[in-house]
């Protein structure tokens, strides 16, 4: 690479990178599309040793899965002067970063890490473990080594292994921001491979793929021109066309051959070699040609990616900071302050809760409300008890005969055995007991899910204090819940007493008489069955007055020992973490999240000001 594209490099792209890489690490990935080379291709493809041969460093290998299991993020930063080689790896749970103070530990580093993370079985994980390499004999890149594609499950391996590592890998490369690095051997039917198919898929046009042929000193004698075709972009077009390059065989890597000595005998392949040695004249040989063509991609990709990496990291920016107010400002460091820290925090709990079942404005400035939900299970309840009236007076109509032959004794016709009716009203009333009770579930969880959502909104980014919030409304809940239960089993006890004061009950009668005596059907059925005719009019009357009675009384249960009576037990609980003075400390432990998060903010502000 000549000076004026280092000069350009250092000065523009270096930092970029850097930046980029530090927001990787902190996972902002997954909010952010960053710039990255995605490197894929099939099984034994050769895809590892061309990573050796970029990075100056083996990787694991082996058969198949055995040294494949998950995705490597190689960082490599060349060093302007010639210090030693240095490098360090990091993954999920590892204490900071190891260091790696000799390049021949790679190998072991990344092994240890992979039997971590994914078992020292066959098995693969979605973790990625990042190695960085700083020397001077390594191009300015980072690349994203995925799982190779295997075709058929060996023993050991999960049956829908294939489909899992395409999922992987699709995750990476369906991003518009990610290059898509292919490697496919010299000495296969290219149209065969599934890394390829996979590339096409998600950029049919092929404007972000680069194609690596490999192995092409095992091609059959006779395919070499149909090689140097491929090589030249005659077969299947992409628009950054296709590199080739020759990596240490199996053979040589048991015989030890260095890398410098493969970079060498590489050189003196293309250079003499019958057919290639045109693919090298036109710089499409050789692995030093490959870095130089993928930092040229990288830094063009990442300056066309700048104006929208730009506008999402400030949407990013701007959220993160409206997050950050949500958490408020944190406590003081002095043992008073933090003190008062906590009563502040948790009184305005308290008056929140109570504000929930009052209806009133909160501390917390949430627009939580908990009569809206209770409203729409107290109409649900109503609507119950119209239904379960007008269901049960249509099947004395269709089964009136029945009626007859089952409760008429010896009563002539007009009369109505008291006996008869009360046992049909009781009846009715019972089949109203576990709707009721699940009206009073559903409430409940309501009434729960608001007061969970304010404890989160109150002690965010304090998870020991929003643990022992939860607690208290999880088993306040429940202890709320089986009492309400309790209460409402009592009233359909009560409800089995047959009893309305007989002002109350003529005042509803007369009118259900007129308007019986209005309906066709009535009419009809009163020269036939008169029995059935007051037996009717009878338990309308009642029914009438006993779910109104029920309409109310059920709602009232709920709300008092519910929301009230919750609400009164949770404010004393949680006052009586207040008397708990060791306790100070361990409450108002800050969530690492929220240090996450201010360090973000940080580095994406940083980043955008590097983008103006």
């Amino acid at each position: 690479m000549n000076n004026t594209l280092n000069e350009h490099f250092d000065r523009k792209v270096r930092p970029c990178i850097d930046l980029i890489d530090s927001l990787r690490s902190l996972g902002v990935e997954q909010d952010l599309a960053l710039p990255a080379i995605a490197v894929i291709g099939d099984q034994s493809s050769g895809k590892s040793s061309v990573l050796e041969a970029l990075s100056g460093v083996a990787l694991p290998r082996g058969n198949g899965l055995h040294c494949d299991k998950m995705s490597l993020e190689l960082k490599m930063k060349k060093k302007k002067d010639r210090g030693k080689w240095c490098g360090k790896i990091t993954y999920k749970d590892l204490d900071g970063e190891e260091e790696i103070k000799d390049q021949a530990d790679v190998e072991t580093k990344i092994r240890e890490a992979q039997n971590y993370l994914a078992g020292d079985g066959l098995d693969i994980s979605e973790d990625l473990i990042t190695l960085e390499i700083a020397s001077p004999n390594v191009p300015d890149l980072t690349l994203i080594d995925l799982p190779g594609i295997a075709r058929v499950a060996v023993e050991g391996q999960r049956q829908d292994i294939g489909e899992t590592i395409k999922r992987l890998i699709s995750k990476y490369i369906t991003k518009q921001e990610t290059i898509i690095l292919v490697v496919v051997p010299c000495n296969v039917d290219i149209a065969t491979t599934e890394a390829l198919k996979m590339a096409q898929e998600v950029d049919p046009k092929g404007e972000r793929t680069l194609g690596i042929l490999t192995k092409p000193d095992l091609v059959d004698k006779g395919t070499e021109e149909t090689v140097v075709n491929i090589a030249r972009n005659g077969f299947t077009h992409l628009k950054k066309g296709f590199m080739i390059v020759r990596c240490r065989g199996q053979q040589e890597i048991i015989d030890n051959m260095s890398l410098l000595q493969a970079k060498e005998r590489e050189e003196d392949f293309f250079r003499t070699h019958q057919f290639f040695h045109t693919l090298f004249e036109d710089d499409l040989a050789t692995v030093p040609k490959l870095a130089e063509k993928l930092t040229l991609e990288l830094v063009h990709h990442i300056e066309n990616s700048l104006p929208r990496l730009q506008k999402m990291i400030e949407e990013k920016l701007a959220q993160t900071h409206v997050e950050l107010e949500r958490y408020g400002t944190g406590p003081s460091t002095d043992p008073e302050e933090r003190n008062v820290f906590l009563i502040e925090k948790v009184v305005a709990f308290i008056h929140d809760v109570q504000s929930l079942t009052t209806g009133d404005e909160m501390k917390s400035g949430d627009k939580l409300n908990v009569c809206s939900p209770l409203r729409t299970e107290f109409e649900k309840w109503e609507t119950d008890l119209d239904s379960s009236g007008k269901k049960f007076n249509e099947k004395i109509q269709r089964e009136k005969e029945i009626y007859e032959n089952m409760y008429r004794g010896k009563e002539l016709p007009g009369f109505i055995d008291y006996k008869t009716f009360e046992a049909i009203v009781k009846d009715q009333i019972k089949q109203l007991e576990e709707p009721a009770i699940n009206t009073l579930r559903n409430a409940g969880d309501s009434i729960k899910k608001v007061f969970l959502q304010l404890a989160q909104c109150s002690f965010a980014g304090f998870p020991n204090l929003l643990r022992i919030a939860k607690s208290h409304i999880e088993l306040l809940g429940q202890n709320m819940e089986t009492i309400a239960e309790a209460m409402l089993r009592t009233q359909f006890k009560m409800e089995m007493v047959v009893f309305t004061q007989d002002k109350t009950y003529r005042k509803i009668l007369k009118p259900e008489y007129d308007r019986h005596i209005e309906n066709k059907w009535f009419r009809n059925i009163m020269d036939h069955n008169t029995f059935i005719r007051e037996l009717l009019l009878h338990i309308t009357t009642y029914y009438q007055i006993a779910s109104q009675r029920l309409a109310d009384q059920i709602p009232i249960v709920i709300r008092y020992q519910m929301l009230q009576e919750l609400a009164s037990e949770l404010q004393k609980h949680m006052l009586q973490i207040l008397q708990e003075k060791d306790q100070i400390e361990s409450l108002l432990k800050e969530d690492q999240t929220l240090a996450r998060k201010e360090l973000i903010c940080k580095v994406v502000t940083n980043v955008s000001q590097r983008l103006e």
